[in-house]
């Protein structure tokens, strides 16, 4: 019995030693990466807390507003480093938003698509936009139908880029998001193991990211991708994963409802989201959406082929300038 107690407790602190260990890592991790990330643009008051946004404006009166919304384990760095001043150019206001509880934004209860289109449908008019095209990528892309059909009084069009939209066979997610969701084990997950780990697998999550591509050599600086490995934001970014097959279950009968223009714009070889699912799910359940597929082009088409993206905004704007007056 000693030797079995002596066995136990030195067990205990064994384990003891090394969460004490990871829990600091994480913590001198945390602070590096804040420092080195810090708030790009300006803070927007919304449901009781602030939103992380930044701005691209034209050189004079923009034809319309463009709000550009991220997609799982990023921020509005993703969207607006390659489509900002893309869009800007061709006389576009540009807003890209952290979603809530990423990047800088709290997260205010928005567990679901349909709370963050509320916040985020809030801040735009906060920041005097009442009239906007929402360009949705990937998760970001559920936000953006989201807004489309609950907030079609401000949402004047669609673009869907990789958009996750429709159920899949199996629901099937990454093993790792459902921990970090889960009483008692999250905390300890995403404050312990979720931080080292995702550092060390940061280039090859890249690379499957973006294949068949090559991630820019200088994505991760440009756009602060380390910011998601943040506990809160790591539990923020599971909770959305995790219930996201569930969301879309429950919307993808309603995108019939959705009348304004919209353009989607994939890649065929897209090895995250599948595309004959998603893109032409909303190609055949939107009434008159467009869809162009990029030939050998992966998960992200807005850094593939920005061109192609902006294309697809002005195209929608065509679309919107041309409709009668009301």
């Amino acid at each position: 019995m000693v030797v079995l107690r002596r066995m136990l407790l030195s067990l205990v602190i064994a384990f003891a030693a090394a969460a004490a260990g990871l829990y600091a890592f994480t913590l001198w991790q945390v602070r590096r990466i804040e420092a080195a990330n810090p708030p790009r643009g300006a803070f927007v008051e919304a449901g009781g807390g602030r939103l992380h946004y930044t701005r691209r404006s034209p050189g004079g009166a923009p034809r319309a507003s463009v709000l550009l919304i991220h997609g799982a384990s990023g921020s509005e760095a993703d969207m607006m480093e390659p489509l900002g001043d893309a869009l800007a150019a061709r006389d576009f206001d540009v807003i890209a938003i952290d979603r809530p509880g990423h990047g800088w934004s709290d997260r205010l209860g928005a567990d679901t698509p349909a709370r963050q289109a509320s916040l985020i449908a809030d801040a735009m008019k906060a920041l005097g936009v009442t009239r906007f095209i929402a360009a949705g990528h990937s998760l970001g892309a559920v936000t953006a139908v989201n807004l489309a059909i609950d907030h079609a009084d401000s949402t004047a069009g669609l673009v869907l880029i990789a958009p996750v939209t429709h159920p899949w066979p199996g629901g099937v997610i990454s093993w790792y998001y459902k921990p970090a969701t889960m009483p008692l084990i999250g905390p300890v997950f995403v404050n312990l193991f979720a931080t080292p780990a995702g550092l060390a697998l940061m280039d090859l999550t890249l690379a499957a990211v973006f294949a068949p591509q090559t991630p820019p050599a200088d994505y991760v600086t440009r756009t602060g991708a380390e910011r998601v490995l943040r506990p809160h934001n790591f539990e923020a970014n599971a909770r959305d994963v995790a219930g996201i097959f569930d969301f879309v279950t429950g919307q993808t009968p309603r995108m019939a409802a959705i009348k304004m223009p919209t353009a989607i714009v994939t890649g065929d070889s897209d090895s995250i989201v599948l595309t004959h699912i998603h893109s032409y799910g909303s190609a055949r359940d939107i009434a008159g959406a467009t869809l162009r597929v990029l030939p050998g082009v992966g998960h992200s088409p807005h850094w593939a082929d920005p061109r192609a993206v902006a294309d697809a905004v002005e195209s929608v704007a065509a679309r919107i300038e041309a409709e009668p007056v009301r």
